[in-house]
């Protein structure tokens, strides 16, 4: 018989090892949704207590149960053009600077289930006179190896394209028939564009040799303390083009944190460096 409760002391384990690896902070009211996403992968592997799993994770030498629990506990909750004015600026502001080279680099660092770089890739196709003479290349990363291979299938159900207007659907995906009716999958000169790749935010460094001219850091440093989000803006800092953007949510704020970028606007600054 399965004993899915968890004492005090089996939470603390799991939410100090989930901020050490990844810097998201677990505090006591996100109690129940640790249990509530872990009792199934429990009883599924017949494991009788919490305990028994973290043990099973810190054992692992191959670290792949730890990214079934992040899989699990991750909030993946995005849309196409979330936080439309990011993508207009992108547009509008951006591109135009860029345009005598024709060349980009963009980074979607917590792209979850694909609307994000997808939304980037998009901009860049309507943004531009002639997007074949442009050198763009969109690394779309995530913490969750679920959410990655959902976002490199390209393909989404009905209700999760329904905002799109009718004329960039019909442009940038086809419509699924027989067995794939209800579901529509990007076109090839969006795939193009971007690299899927797992990353953890938390790692010393990143697999990036091309500075970036942008980032996309949304709705992410919600989950990190203020000292986590500082050494993130420094790791972003370090990647980014002197004059380079980085976006973030539009719940954030770099106002209390250590950093060297400078505001452009709600949501959108700039390195100084």
């Amino acid at each position: 018989m399965l004993d899915h409760a968890i004492t005090e002391k089996e939470f603390g384990q799991f939410s100090a090892l989930v901020y050490r690896e990844c810097g998201i902070l677990l505090p006591p009211t996100k109690k129940t949704l640790l249990v509530t996403r872990l009792s199934k992968r429990l009883q599924d592997l017949g494991i009788p207590s919490f305990q028994a799993y973290y043990d099973l994770i810190v054992q692992d030498p191959g670290g792949s149960e730890f990214t079934q629990l992040l899989d699990l506990i991750s909030t993946n909750k995005t849309d196409f053009f979330r936080e439309p004015g990011h993508f207009e600026f992108l547009k509008t502001r951006i591109l135009p600077e860029l345009r005598p080279i024709k060349r980009v680099r963009i980074w979607s660092s917590a792209c979850s289930s694909g609307e994000e770089p997808y939304s980037i890739a998009m901009s860049v196709m309507e943004g531009v006179d002639f997007p074949l003479q442009w050198d763009c290349k969109i690394l779309a990363s995530d913490i969750s190896t679920r959410v990655i291979e959902k976002a490199a299938s390209g393909i989404y159900e009905a209700e999760r394209v329904r905002d799109l207007r009718p004329d960039t659907l019909r442009k940038h995906f086809l419509k699924g028939k027989g067995e794939g009716a209800g579901l529509f999958k990007v076109k090839p000169h969006l795939a193009a564009m971007i690299v899927f790749r797992r990353l953890n935010l938390m790692a010393e460094r990143y697999p990036i040799k091309t500075p970036l001219d942008v980032i996309f850091c949304r709705n992410v440093m919600i989950y990190f303390d203020r000292a986590t989000q500082a050494q993130l803006m420094a790791k972003f800092q370090r990647h980014l083009k002197p004059g380079g953007y980085l976006f973030i949510g539009h719940s954030e704020s770099l106002q209390w944190i250590d950093h060297k970028f400078r505001y452009v606007a709600p949501t959108i600054y700039r390195n100084e460096a």
